[in-house]
């Protein structure tokens, strides 16, 4: 069982877990261990609540297909095991990045001081800048 929240959990049946080989550099263990884990997750066929797959199948991340299978390849680690922890915590933290509900923007304007302050710069390095000319004599 993977445990998103108190009451959002789902079971193993659905998420798929093999094991592969691991890219890149590492020497002899990395040629004949397969200590990479590619884990999917179909969402659709998921337990997951209608709320929490609108809002995944909204996200525009690059892990989510089309078809909306989330596929996360794990190879961080030299042990299998640590990689099958790496993948289902970043499973865990994806889905609950996509139902964390966004703060409301207040837009704001700028106080009549900062104002001043700002037109006040503008001039003082517009002065400065016409000092720089041609010296006439």
């Amino acid at each position: 069982m993977l445990r998103i929240s108190n009451s959002v959990e789902l079971g193993d049946w659905e998420i798929e877990l093999n094991a592969i080989r691991a890219q890149g550099a590492g020497g002899q263990n990395v040629n004949k261990v397969a200590s990479a884990i590619h884990l999917r997750f179909d969402i659709h066929r998921s337990s997951l609540p209608p709320f929490y797959k609108e809002r995944l199948l909204a996200l525009g991340d690059q892990r989510i297909t089309q078809d909306g299978v989330v596929i996360i390849k794990a190879q961080r680690f030299r042990t299998q095991e640590q990689n099958r922890e790496d993948a289902l915590a970043r499973l865990r933290e994806l889905i609950r990045e996509a139902v964390k509900q966004q703060r409301a923007r207040k837009p704001t304007k700028p106080t009549r001081a900062a104002k001043r302050k700002r037109v006040d710069a503008k001039t003082r390095k517009g002065k400065i800048k016409a000092l720089r000319g041609k010296v006439t004599e």
